[in-house]
């Protein structure tokens, strides 16, 4: 890779240098022995010797990281990477566990950074709600794929099956039913039913129906009556008046919250669920629902038939380059970001709800990656690793010998200057 290709130049280049310096210094060692023993050439002897010295030392120290040096008795304790390879894996994970993905530090980094605020200015960027879109429009087409294979979809049905064989289906509509209407929530559904119906009676094709129905039945109930009657003008005047009054009538409905067809639906709902949650024959009934989902051939293939022509239509939007679902996505990105924004105590449940779940996971999820990197660091091979942290940190360490032979000839330069004034 053009990275390691750099990164094996500039170790070259690093160690050159460094080995440069210590032949340079050893040339100078080696000329002051032909050259008259003055006191110059004494003290460069004397800085030469001391670097030699600090070179040497300081190359073995950085040369027994990586590699073995076949000395007696030091020998053992050179190679040091590749011999503690697992030893330092294992402190490594110890370390990221316990420094970085520990409880205190995971719930101090979501307090400081306030993480709905972040995303909050994130989204209103139109270009991030995009990215968004786009990225959760590829996760949604690879999860499409995955469903598609064969296995997973006859695995993913057996699943299914096994989980709703399980389900007592009167218990589970009870309560989902009884879920619903607390708090009167069913009402919300009543009137938003209300509107619609409202809506629809006004329409002209509705009209137009009801007057069709009506001359159809005089037709079918009267035909005498109805061939001496003005039949269109009754189905027009007809289908006006029931429109009318039954549109007044949920009107009424709709304005009174203590309305008796009110307190009749809540009857209503309240003794069926009763019903579902006590009565053997409706829970009979519940049992066979479930059978007939479970069993029906008919009704599978055509809800394999349906989620096929489905996935289908879903898998081809999000291939375009102007597909609606990731459109979709944006927007409930731009929906979410304005949300957060705008509502400070959705910010501030978010935000708990996040230290919430750092708190019970942050031990696990901890311990998880600690293994991982443990684990990893085991599997490699021992002089690999040596290389690879050679190549990514030897160039520092090469600094460490030319420094040491500067160090060292400094040194050597001190000494031979205070015993000069010592012999004085």
């Amino acid at each position: 890779m053009p990275g390691d290709w750099n990164l094996t130049n500039d170790l070259r280049r690093a160690k050159w240098q460094a080995t440069g310096l210590l032949l340079l210094v050893t040339a100078v060692f080696v000329t002051t022995h032909w050259l008259p023993a003055s006191l110059t050439v004494r003290g460069v002897k004397a800085v030469a010797e001391a670097a030699m010295v600090g070179a040497l030392a300081d190359w073995f120290a950085v040369t027994a990281l990586f590699r073995r040096i076949p000395l007696p008795w030091l020998g053992r304790h050179t190679a040091i990477i590749a011999r503690n390879k697992d030893r330092i894996g294992e402190n490594l994970a110890v370390f990221v566990r316990d420094k970085f993905l520990d409880t205190p530090s995971l719930l101090a980094l979501v307090r400081q950074h306030d993480p709905a605020q972040q995303l909050a200015h994130w989204l209103a960027a139109p270009a991030h709600r995009q990215l968004l879109g786009q990225q959760l429009g590829r996760v949604l087409a690879g999860v499409l794929e995955m469903v598609q294979d064969r296995q997973v979809e006859r695995w993913l049905t057996r699943a299914l099956r096994s989980v709703l064989a399980q389900v007592d289906m009167g218990q589970s509509l009870a309560t989902l039913l009884a879920a619903l209407t607390h708090e009167g929530r069913h009402q919300v559904v009543l009137d938003d039913v209300l509107q619609r119906l409202s809506s629809l009676l006004r329409r002209e094709p509705t009209r137009l129906f009801m007057a069709q129905t009506i001359v159809q039945w005089l037709k079918r109930e009267h035909p005498l009556k109805e061939k001496v009657l003005p039949s269109d003008w009754l189905g027009d005047k007809g289908a006006d008046v029931l429109a009318e009054a039954l549109d007044s009538v949920l009107a009424e409905v709709a304005q009174d919250p203590q309305h008796q067809m009110r307190q009749a639906f809540d009857r209503s709902l309240a003794h069926f669920i009763l019903r579902l949650r006590s009565d053997a024959a409706y829970q009979a009934r519940a049992t066979e629902l479930r059978d007939y989902l479970l069993h029906d051939e008919n009704l599978a293939r055509y809800l394999h038939a349906l989620w096929s022509r489905t996935r289908a239509k879903l898998q081809a939007d999000l291939a375009s380059e102007q597909s609606w679902t990731v459109r979709k996505l944006a927007g409930m990105g731009q929906w979410l970001g304005q949300s957060l924004a705008q509502d400070a105590a959705l910010r501030a449940s978010m935000n708990a709800r996040l230290e919430r779940w750092a708190q019970a996971l942050a031990p696990d999820v901890s311990q998880f990656i600690a293994r991982h990197i443990q684990d990893t660091v085991q599997r490699w091979d021992a002089q690999e690793l040596s290389v690879l942290v050679e190549q990514h940190i030897g160039k520092d360490l090469q600094f460490i010998r030319i420094n040491g032979t500067l160090v060292g000839g400094a040194v050597g330069l001190l000494l031979f200057l205070s015993g000069l004034w010592l012999a004085h």
